[in-house]
């Protein structure tokens, strides 16, 4: 394989690890623009929905006729697996924003991120003993070899659909946030609270939709790891978190488009890093995490409020 080649390659894997930093910090964004949370939650998040894929998907045989589930492919299967851990996701994303979140909305903001933390390990650890601590294995039955073959460089068609539903799912909640009453209320209700309030605006519904749609799209990164990687752990949400967290500061906390610029730009930039430092040392790859959060420090430095963040003033 040419150099060219390699790199071409190392984009592609770039990519699709960078979509699923994109939609997990997507729900970073969307609840810091509206209450100014880190919800540190929102790793465990995408941990549950991957969880919850799962055991749909191996519960759905025991309950469907074996006709049925002859009848219709393997995708069919997933993308209702995908479906009911979306809800379920969502109903539990609504669920800490109502019961944990809700009530310290007045208090100061380091109550509410010790909570957020406190939320965090109480789905971690009810994961941890519910999987017992072992890994699961997700075998989704579809084909993943087949794919596209460009030289010595190749795409699988499972890469391919994730790459497309991740641009979907973007390009359809930006249309949500910008053309829709709903959205243009969440755009209302980060700029000035109270004032929504005495327009009328329910901001605690608005604020538990948003919840729910960042959690939702959180379990589709959590079914697309399924598929793509094939197995799964009870921590599995900790450092994609992190990194999701990392990829909403790159491209400003609080801006959608930044969350989907600094999610696919951490991508890209991991796989070539891992590879220049691959090539210059064979545990180059150990580096990976460590490139990743070097390259964070450096864009905040030169830009502080990341790539298209804006600045804030704080009224007295």
């Amino acid at each position: 394989m040419s150099a060219w080649e390699t790199i071409l390659q190392q984009l592609i894997n770039g990519l699709i690890s960078g979509s699923f930093y994109a939609l997990v910090a997507l729900g970073y964004s969307m609840v810091y623009g509206i209450i100014k949370l880190l919800n540190f939650a929102h790793g465990d998040i995408y941990m549950t929905g991957a969880f919850v894929c799962l055991s749909v998907f191996g519960y759905l045989p025991q309950i469907m006729p074996d006709w049925l589930w002859i009848m219709l492919p393997p995708w069919a299967w997933i993308t209702l697996s995908i479906l009911i851990a979306m809800i379920i996701s969502g109903g539990l994303g609504y669920l800490a924003q109502r019961f944990a979140y809700r009530p310290l909305l007045g208090a100061p903001r380091l109550s509410l991120l010790i909570t957020a933390i406190g939320v965090s390990l109480v789905i971690y650890n009810s994961a941890m003993t519910l999987t017992q601590s072992r890994p699961r294995a997700f075998l989704s039955g579809l084909d993943s070899v087949s794919g596209f073959q460009f030289g010595n460089v190749k795409i699988t068609y499972i890469k391919i659909v994730l790459l497309i539903v991740t641009a979907v799912l973007m390009v359809g909640l930006t249309i949500f946030i910008e053309k829709t009453m709903r959205g243009k209320a969440m755009r209302a209700i980060a700029l000035d609270k109270d004032t929504c309030k005495l327009m009328g605006i329910n901001v605690n519904k608005v604020i538990g939709l948003t919840f729910i749609i960042g959690s939702a799209l959180a379990a589709v990164a959590g079914g697309m790891a399924c598929v793509n990687y094939g197995n799964l752990k009870y921590d599995m949400g900790y450092l994609i978190g992190i990194k999701a967290f990392t990829a909403a500061v790159i491209g400003g906390i609080g801006s959608i488009p930044g969350a989907m610029l600094g999610g696919l730009l951490l991508g890209l930039l991991e796989a070539l890093g891992t590879h220049f430092l691959s090539s210059i040392d064979s545990r180059g790859a150990q580096w990976t995490d460590a490139f990743a959060f070097g390259i964070l420090i450096l864009i905040l430095i030169f830009k502080p409020n990341g790539l298209l963040g804006k600045s804030e003033v704080e009224r007295m």
